[in-house]
């Protein structure tokens, strides 16, 4: 799943705007202007198509979290760690922990998309890849799990 696709899913299931997104981006620390989000939100086929890089990505989901938990405490002496590529795993970890979402939660917005997974299965999604029990999270389950956010949003 492209970032664009997943930023206009989570746009609309989250029912937010080009000015709140642009404001969630700033939040997380990257500067963008509500005209270059509506870019953002084009599809490709579209006139002023503009690719939504990770960076971005990744400032709209801190921002996300960032506006729903309130900003982290900076310990004193220790450094945040910059984020490696965004891949699905770290996504799902991300929209978990803006929208506070437990186990329970998680299992039910899969079943509202019609996806059967296990607690062990969604547990696996969120281990370090070095561990054994490390599952990948394909983009059909992201996919999944956004269209179940939407339809909660929808019910």
């Amino acid at each position: 799943m492209t970032n664009n696709d997943l930023l206009r899913r989570l746009r609309y299931a989250l029912s937010l705007n080009g000015a709140s997104i642009a404001e969630l981006c700033q939040l997380g620390g990257h500067e963008i202007g509500p005209a270059d989000v509506l870019k953002l939100l084009k599809k490709e086929e579209e006139h002023g198509f503009a690719a939504c890089d990770d960076t971005v990505m990744s400032a709209f989901l801190d921002g996300l979290i960032t506006s729903r938990r309130g900003p982290r405490d900076a310990q004193a002496g220790v450094t945040q760690p910059v984020e490696c590529l965004l891949n699905n795993n770290l996504i799902l970890r991300k929209l978990r922990i803006a929208l506070e979402l437990n186990d329970a939660d998680m299992l039910a917005v899969f079943r509202r998309a019609g996806v059967a997974i296990s607690k062990a299965e969604l547990s696996a999604l969120f281990r370090g890849v070095e561990q054994r029990n490390y599952k990948e999270c394909g983009d059909q389950l992201l996919r999944n799990f956004v269209r179940g956010l939407t339809l909660a949003v929808t019910k």
